[in-house]
Order: C-alpha cells, then sequence, then structure tokens
C-alpha cells in the first residue's frame, strides 16, 4: 500500500468514523425520545451504569431535551466559592497544565468541588462558544440532579471514575460529547473534588484516557496530603524501591509523636488496612520498626528500609515540619550540601546557564530582585526554590504565589491578607497574606505577567516601600523579603501595550535569567537521569529506542511533561524490571511522542514502518487484520500511517 492509498484511506476512514458518531447521536436521541415518553428503554441500549444514571435523572424531573442553564452566580458568591477551594485548585494546577498540554488542543479540562460546581475550565476554550457547552464556566454546578447523567455529576454520585461517551448524556445537547471524570479524595478519605476531561466527538482511545487520568488524580492526592498537613512528618513507603516518588507510592502522615493522622489508599492497600483501623496506629509498629528512635532515624534523609509482617518495604520522609519544634524526637544533624553543587546540577553541562545562576545567586545575596524567563514546565519554581536555598535566607519561609492560577477577585486578599470583616464572607480573625507569609524570607511571583495591572501598583509600592497595609487594616506592616519573579510571557511586550507596568518591570528585573526550553538543551540525558533519582528509580535506564525517542521529542511541555512520562512509564513495568522501553508507554502517549519529533525518529519510525508493511502484506491490505495482528486499533493503524507517511 503506498502513501497516497494510505491517506485516502485514512480520509475514507475519518469521514466514516463521522458518519458513524453522527448515527450514534441521532440513536440516542430516538432512545431519549422513548425514555421520555416511556420512561423504559430495551436491554442493551445502554449500559447498565449509564441507565441506571438515567432513571436517576428522570427522576430528578429533568427535561433530557431541554436548553442551556444560563444559571449566573454573583461575584462574591464566586469568589468565596473559590476561596473555599483554594487548596484543591493550587493542588491540581500542575497536573491541569499537563493534561492541556496533552490533550487542551482538542478538548476541555475541568475541576470541580465535591458539589459538581465548576472552579476552573482550560484547554480549548472555544469549546465553550458551541451550543450545549456555554454553561460550563466556573461558579456553575453540574450535578446530577440539575444536568442528568454527565461524567463529573455522574462521577460524583458513584463515587469512582466515569466514563460517557457521544450519546451517553442524559441531556441530548451534549450528545456530540464524550467525558472522563475521576472523583478527587481528600487525606481523609473523603471526595473533596472531581477532575475531568471533555471532547468533542468519541473517545478514540478511552482506556488510556482512564489510565491517565488516574495517574494524574493520584498526584493531585499526594499533592494535598503535603498541603493539609504542614507541620507534620509525610513519609512516603512502598514495596517496591523504584515506585517511591511515583503516585502509587503510600502515603502516612505523622504527628510529632509518631502516630498515624492521616493515610491514602495505595497506603491501605499495601498495608492491608481499612483507613480507620490506621489512623491513631503508632507507624513504628505499623511499619515492623522496632527503634524508639524511629523519627530521628527518619530525620536523616535519604530511604531506608524495614522488615513487617506484609514484608519488606522502603521508606522516604518527604515532608517535614516547616515552623514547628520536634519536642522529645531527637534530630540527626543533617549533612551539609554545597550550595554551588545544587546550582550547578540545574545548570548540567550549559556552562552559559551556570553562569546567569552564580549572577542570580549573588544578586538576590544582595537583596536585589531577581526575574526569572522560561517557557511554561522549565523548572522556573525549581530554580527560585535552589537560589533560596543557596542564599543567607535559606532557613527562612519561602512562599510561592502563582498569580495566574489565584482568580483575579481573590489575588488582593492572597497577597497583602485582610483583617475580619474586611468584606462579606471574610474567615473569622482575618487572614494573613503571603506577602507577610514570607517575611524574613524569600518571596516567588510565578506567573507575573499575569497579574492584574490594578494590584501592580500596590505591588510596586510595597516593594519601594518595603510596607503592607492588608486590607480592612489602617496601620502599615514593615515587612522583608528577597524577591523572585517568573514569567512565560514577553514582559517589555506587555509593557509597550500598557499590560504591565514599565516602572514595575524595572524594580523586578535586578538580574535577568532565561531558562532554556528543553528543546534547547543538549544533556537531556543527564536531565533524564536526574529525573529517574528524584522519583526512586536511580537504577533504571531507558533503552536506544526510547532513549532516542525522547531526544527527539519536542517537549511543549518541558521538564515537568517530561517527568510526568518518565513517571508514567515506571508505573507501567512489572517485576524487577531496570529497563524502560516502548512497551512501557502507552498507545496514546507513544502516538503524541513520535507525531512531534523535530526529526524523523530513526530506528523507531523504520522498525513500525516495516512492521505494518509486513502486515498488511500478509493479510493482502486488509486493514482491519493487520491491526488485530498488531495489537492495535484500526484507528491507532491509520494514524501511524498518516504520521510515518508525513
Amino acid at each position: 500500500m503506498d502513501a497516497r492509498n494510505s491517506i485516502a484511506s485514512l480520509a475514507g476512514w475519518t469521514v466514516h468514523a463521522r458518519l458513524a458518531e453522527a448515527d450514534q447521536v441521532h440513536q440516542a436521541r430516538q432512545a431519549r425520545l422513548k425514555f421520555l415518553k416511556e420512561g423504559e428503554l430495551p436491554s442493551g441500549v445502554l449500559r447498565e451504569e449509564i441507565y441506571t444514571s438515567w432513571r436517576r435523572s428522570l427522576g430528578h424531573g429533568l427535561n433530557c431535551l431541554e436548553g442551556e442553564m444560563l444559571d449566573s452566580q454573583q461575584d462574591h458568591d464566586l469568589q468565596q466559592l473559590l476561596a473555599n477551594n483554594r487548596l484543591l485548585i493550587n493542588a491540581a494546577a500542575p497536573e491541569m497544565e499537563y493534561l492541556v498540554s496533552q490533550h487542551g488542543k482538542n478538548g476541555l479540562v475541568i475541576l470541580g468541588d465535591a458539589q459538581a460546581n465548576v472552579l476552573v475550565v482550560e484547554g480549548q476554550t472555544e469549546l465553550l462558544n458551541i451550543a450545549g457547552l456555554r454553561d460550563i464556566r466556573p461558579g456553575s454546578c453540574w450535578s446530577e440532579t440539575l444536568r442528568g447523567t454527565n461524567a463529573v455529576g455522574t462521577a460524583l454520585v458513584e463515587g469512582r471514575p466515569i466514563q460517557i461517551n457521544c450519546g451517553e448524556h442524559y441531556l441530548d445537547r451534549l450528545s456530540p460529547f464524550s467525558c472522563t471524570s475521576v472523583p478527587l479524595r481528600d487525606p481523609q478519605g473523603q471526595v473533596i473534588g472531581v477532575l475531568d476531561l471533555t471532547r468533542d466527538g468519541a473517545m478514540a482511545q478511552p482506556q488510556d484516557n482512564l489510565a491517565t487520568m488516574l495517574l494524574v488524580a493520584s498526584a493531585i492526592e499526594n499533592r494535598l496530603f503535603g498541603q493539609c498537613y504542614p507541620e507534620h512528618l509525610l513519609l512516603a513507603f512502598h514495596s517496591r524501591l523504584q515506585y517511591l516518588g511515583s503516585a502509587w507510592h503510600g502515603l502516612l502522615v505523622l504527628n510529632l509523636d509518631g502516630e498515624v493522622v492521616a493515610v491514602n489508599d495505595r497506603a491501605c492497600d499495601l498495608l492491608q488496612r481499612d483507613r480507620g483501623t490506621l489512623v491513631g496506629q503508632s507507624g513504628r509498629d505499623l511499619l515492623g520498626e522496632r527503634s524508639p528512635q524511629f523519627i530521628a532515624r527518619l530525620l536523616q534523609g535519604g530511604i531506608s528500609s524495614v522488615q513487617t509482617a506484609k514484608g519488606e518495604f522502603f521508606l522516604r520522609l518527604v515532608q517535614v515540619p516547616r515552623h514547628t519544634g520536634l519536642g522529645g524526637a531527637v534530630q540527626a544533624p543533617k549533612a551539609p550540601v554545597a550550595k554551588s553543587n545544587v546550582l550547578q546540577s540545574l545548570a548540567g553541562r550549559d556552562s552559559r546557564l551556570a553562569r546567569s545562576l552564580r549572577m542570580a545567586q549573588q544578586c538576590l545575596a544582595n537583596d536585589l530582585p531577581v526575574l526569572l524567563l522560561g517557557e511554561t514546565g522549565t523548572g522556573k519554581e525549581v530554580v527560585a526554590r535552589a537560589l533560596h536555598q543557596a542564599g543567607p535566607r535559606a532557613n527562612r519561609p519561602f512562599v510561592a504565589v502563582n498569580c495566574a492560577a489565584i482568580p483575579e477577585g481573590l489575588i488582593e486578599s492572597e497577597l497583602f491578607g485582610y483583617r475580619e470583616g474586611a468584606f462579606t464572607g471574610s474567615r473569622r480573625g482575618g487572614m494573613l497574606g503571603r506577602l507577610m507569609q514570607a517575611n524574613g524570607g524569600t518571596l516567588f511571583l510565578d506567573e507575573i505577567g499575569d497579574m492584574p495591572l490594578s494590584l501592580q501598583a500596590r505591588l510596586l509600592r510595597v516593594l519601594q516601600e518595603r510596607k503592607v497595609a492588608p486590607l480592612g487594616a489602617s496601620e502599615e506592616l514593615d515587612i522583608d523579603v528577597a524577591v523572585i519573579c517568573a514569567t512565560h510571557r514577553d514582559l517589555k511586550q506587555l509593557v509597550q501595550t500598557k499590560s504591565f507596568r514599565e516602572d514595575l518591570y524595572y524594580r523586578i528585573n535586578g538580574v535577568s535569567l532565561r531558562l532554556p526550553a528543553l528543546r534547547e538543551r543538549d544533556d537531556i540525558d543527564d536531565l533524564i537521569g536526574t529525573l529517574l533519582s528524584k522519583l526512586g528509580a536511580s537504577q533504571v535506564r531507558l533503552d536506544q529506542e526510547l532513549g532516542e525517542l525522547l531526544g527527539n521529542y519536542d517537549w511543549p511541555g518541558n521538564i515537568r511533561q517530561l517527568e510526568m512520562v518518565l513517571r508514567a512509564a515506571l508505573a507501567m513495568r512489572e517485576g524487577a524490571e531496570s529497563e524502560l522501553g516502548l512497551e512501557h508507554l502507552t498507545d496514546s502517549l507513544l502516538d503524541d511522542l513520535t507525531s512531534s519529533c523535530r526529526q524523523p525518529c530513526g530506528r523507531i519510525r523504520e522498525n513500525e514502518l516495516e512492521l505494518i508493511r509486513n502486515s498488511l502484506e500478509r493479510h493482502h491490505g486488509n486493514v482491519s487484520a493487520a491491526a488485530d495482528s498488531l495489537g492495535i486499533s484500526r484507528a491507532t493503524l491509520y494514524r501511524k500511517l498518516k504520521q510515518l507517511r508525513a
């Protein structure tokens, strides 16, 4: 089969797929009409879980043919909703950014709270202008009670992941869309929110979508542990060393006496105990540690192992209290870290970057601000933390504020804090702003290019006068902070368009440091090794094909995307495998990586093309039979033909 025949066949398949989707939507509409009229459907028309949800929707008195619900919330209600869920929004932000980089071109990524209220919508927001989705926006409620069967609301009702394909929504206007939703749980195991991936059209690879969403949800839930218990010990453990640092390790929150305060689902699975029996137990007893200096040994850092009735477990302390003393526990002295080595490791073999980092370190030590520039995912916060740790304020607070993640209506109170009664819905006792939280330490303002213009003047005054006035307060408070700012935007251009204050630009630009994009670096092998060590898999290596593939990929999500790919590949290992290859990547991930190579991926493309050609010849051009023999879908085969012939 030559390239033209392959492309023609692909075009024919695309038309056929669209016709099949249209037919599926039409059949779903007929089913709704019958269901609305008779209250029943013949067996087999819908999956059982979807049919059960339709019956609930009908019981709520919903008309499946209704139009959009353009309900609205007052601004202060939305602000309060976002403020109440700030912890969840912050914890989900990095993973949502990853999902948008992978799926945002074809769909929407939605974060909701435990009542199905929409908190954040990102991705292909043009879809929101399509009839049927215009009422998906922050503040709108997508509970099953109000909208019928939909992945966000139904996942919360069922308390488990839900996938809804074209035609399966209860509301007819949602028929063209498919969704995957996963509930998010807090450290007590209670549902705290829901994460959803919505796209126009049928799901091509539903199992891959679900696997990705489960991995992302685990990462969010793990991050919530540290944020919910900043003054507790957070201990990660697993029976396999390589799983430490992954989304699949167990987590135990311990108080300073070593008692378990909270656990995640993985910990329950590993210890074969339910959450209720684990909380309140001694972490030392659970992990078979006989030494009374259990906490002290953990504080020594590194990875250790213990023998228990459930077998061997590998342990690592991933968080220690920031402001609380450790009581009677014996603290082992921390091994001194060569500050220059930390910055040098970030620079890798890039001598220019290493020089810039040294200049930034000296600048920050002399109370001059540092401005970090670079694409999303290039590690700006990692560099900011390293600069903080390398400076004289290393033992003081490091407070990070993402100016793009905090809603515009809340960023002022987040930064400056407020007094009790400053506005309707304010917290009793008021709130200490991030600026005062960073007093004596370092304030990191990420994505400062997205800070509202109205607040830039206030921030400029704080940086000049070194005084902060919380909302509702009459007095000003002295403040002493080192300032690091970061953005992926062109601030000079924003200044020219009057979107960013020129005086603030010069105030934060003491020294400017541009972090190179991953595709611009020639030390990706070193970075992969560093990330594998960070993920507790220093003994793992990549085979030649996977190494070549990763080296040639464009990496639009940069280091953050690379880390997620490695985490996903590590999670797919079986047994004691110490080498990662193409077989550890899902079909969708492999398609993404091979379709965006800067140059043809040598052996990978040659091998794939040869396999496909041989299979088609053996089956006399029968695409379905060839796909079956290769263990992939017909759609995947057509996609690969198009990519390989491009």
